[in-house]
């Protein structure tokens, strides 16, 4: 895999800087959060991919056969790829931390990177986020940090899961904050307040 592994925009910060990815939810684009991760991190090398999976025509980062249930086989083809790109990116533009933000089915994908290879990422940005299955556990890095948003009545994932997930990735090391909100799988402007503190500390 190489840092062109998949269809995406790009912006190259400063050699040191943070490579912050950005990955849409289901039906997105390389500019549902392009503009939002440039203002959050200025100075980043920003990296938004397009998932390469079709449903019915709206793009996603690995298939599905139902609302909630995961083509496992596919989830697992799309994590190694994804890791494979953020690598090859980070080492071409000579970056520094890694960031990452999704939203919906981008979330799930980097949910499953930080799972399945969590020393990958420095920071992580999981925005109703949903692993309906039992993870397994590998040790991050200390120094790891994860921020959850949820909506507390989202209709596509399910509180119990929300919450799992972040047991989950507390027994991994490091440290996860979850920000809930009153509503669904929409984001509120609560969250993105949450999304722009948890990240002050990567703002030159």
């Amino acid at each position: 895999m190489t840092k062109d592994s998949y269809f995406h925009k790009s912006r190259a910060g400063a050699a040191g800087a943070p490579l912050f990815v950005l990955l849409h939810g289901t039906g997105g684009d390389e500019d549902q959060f392009f503009d939002f991760g440039a203002r959050l991190l200025p100075q980043a090398t920003i990296i938004s991919p397009v998932g390469d999976v079709s449903e019915h025509g709206a793009a996603r980062f690995f298939r599905r056969t139902g609302e909630g249930v995961y083509d496992m086989a596919d989830l697992q083809r799309a994590t190694g790829k994804m890791a494979d790109f953020v690598k090859a990116n980070r080492e071409h533009y000579q970056a520094g931390p890694a960031i990452g933000l999704g939203f919906s089915n981008g979330a799930n994908i980097l949910a499953n990177v930080l799972i399945e290879q969590p020393e990958l990422f420095d920071a992580a940005v999981l925005m109703h986020p949903l692993i309906p299955f039992e993870p397994k556990i590998s040790p991050a890095k200390p120094t790891r940090r994860v921020l959850i948003t949820a909506g507390e009545r989202d209709p596509i994932c399910p509180v119990p899961l929300t919450k799992a997930l972040e047991e989950s990735l507390k027994s991994q090391g490091g440290t996860v904050e979850t920000m809930w909100h009153p509503g669904g799988h929409e984001i509120r402007s609560g969250e993105i307040d949450a999304v722009r503190g948890f990240l002050a500390g990567y703002v030159e």
